[in-house]
């Protein structure tokens, strides 16, 4: 089997950094593309993890987050999601967001996946988790959010999903993923 790292056709002439806050950092890198001609590219880094987590009760009722999304200029919902530090357990900052967003703890949690969320101009990498034996108390949003919580079936996050009312990256493929898993009978 090849070594991925040996299969990188770009050079690097050199970096600059163009823009960072807290939260990322955007790096406009010289190069030698490909076809071995010079260019920029512009990259993103996250200074944390993309965190998702799909609640899901006894009955398969899911719980949605509605939240205007600046960058988007509309309102989307969304399965409960943040960041996370990197270099702490993603579980940690799970738990922390679903409780945070929701009110809800979660006595169960599996991994669903780890993707990459925009690799053509991003290194973001996110954890999505499923929570399962749920337990409702207090939210405890941030300052800056202004969440509505709606409590679903999950039939119906499906649903908006496949008609495209849910276009969060996270959300669809938590959905989805969890849809398959229903369906085989492995939740």
């Amino acid at each position: 089997m090849n070594d991925d790292k040996n299969l990188n056709s770009w050079t690097t002439l050199g970096s600059e950094t163009k823009y960072e806050t807290p939260w990322i950092k955007v790096t406009e890198f010289d190069v030698l593309n490909p076809a071995g001609k010079p260019g920029i590219y512009g990259v993103v880094s996250f200074k944390n993890l993309a965190i998702g987590i799909l609640p899901l009760d006894e009955h398969k009722n899911t719980w949605l987050v509605g939240q205007w999304r600046y960058p988007l200029k509309q309102y989307s919902w969304e399965i409960p999601e943040g960041g996370g530090p990197i270099g702490i357990d993603p579980l940690v900052s799970a738990k922390r967001e679903l409780k945070e967003e929701t009110g809800l703890i979660a006595d169960n949690y599996r991994e669903l996946c780890r993707m990459h969320t925009s690799n053509s101009v991003c290194d973001e990498i996110c954890h999505i988790f499923l929570a399962t034996g749920l337990l409702q108390s207090e939210a405890e949003p941030e300052d800056s959010e202004d969440l509505v919580i709606k409590k679903i079936p999950f039939e119906e996050a499906y649903r908006m999903v496949m008609n495209g009312e849910i276009t969060d990256s996270l959300s669809m493929v938590a959905i989805l993923k969890t849809k398959i898993l229903i369906d085989n009978g492995e939740i």
